[in-house]
Formats: C-alpha cells, structure tokens, sequence
C-alpha cells in the first residue's frame, strides 16, 4: 500500500506568519535607523553599522526557509531534503540582500541621504 503523508500545511502557514511579522519589524526597525542615521555622526553610524537589523532580518531568513521547506515537501516527500534545498536558497538569496544593505550603507556614508534618491535615474 501507498502511503501519502498530510502535507506539511501547519509549518507552510507558521513560515508565512514568521516572514510577514518579522518584515514588517523590519520595516519599522529600517525606517527608525534611516531617520536615525540622518541627525548621528558618521562615525557612530559604522560602529554601528546593520546590527539593529540584523535580528529582525534573520527572522525573515528563519520564515521564508520554513515557508520553502514546506512547500518542498508537499512535493518530494522527504523533510530532510527539503530543509536542504530552501536553506541552502535561504542563505544564498538572504546573503546577497545583506550584501546590498552593505553596499547601501557604504554608499548613504559617502554621499549621505541624496546619495539613495533613486528617482534621479
């Protein structure tokens, strides 16, 4: 006999919940350092670099990885297999949007807030 596992439904909706909440703290949290960034010095700025962000962000890394896993396993079956593959994504995607913050922050010290206006291009 076949045996079709339930799908991992409780864990694809948790995933979603942890993504959303922790952007939308991530959100706050952004716009909050942004302001702040505005009226500190330069120097406490890169003491301080991305670290206020930084939990809010791995909680969206954390969500998104147990949103894909559960989706992964609605359709492979094997759990351990899908936790490979979306962590493995989690952290190549989550790595190149932490890069570019980098890269942004660097760019926000060098020409400051006018630096960011995208809407020149």
């Amino acid at each position: 006999m076949y045996y079709i596992p339930e799908p991992p439904l409780g864990l694809l909706l948790l995933g979603l919940f942890i993504g959303v909440t922790c952007g939308l703290a991530f959100e706050a949290t952004l716009k909050q350092e942004v302001d702040g960034w505005r009226k500190r010095q330069k120097k406490e700025i890169e003491r301080e670099g991305l670290s206020r962000i930084a939990l809010p962000f791995l909680g969206i890394c954390v969500g998104v990885c147990m949103f894909l896993a559960a989706g992964l396993e609605v359709f492979t079956y094997s759990r351990v297999f899908s936790y490979l593959i979306a962590g493995g994504l989690t952290i190549l995607t989550g790595g190149l949007v932490w890069n570019q913050l980098q890269k942004l922050l660097l760019l926000f010290l060098k020409g400051g807030a006018k630096a960011l206006d995208l809407d020149l291009f």
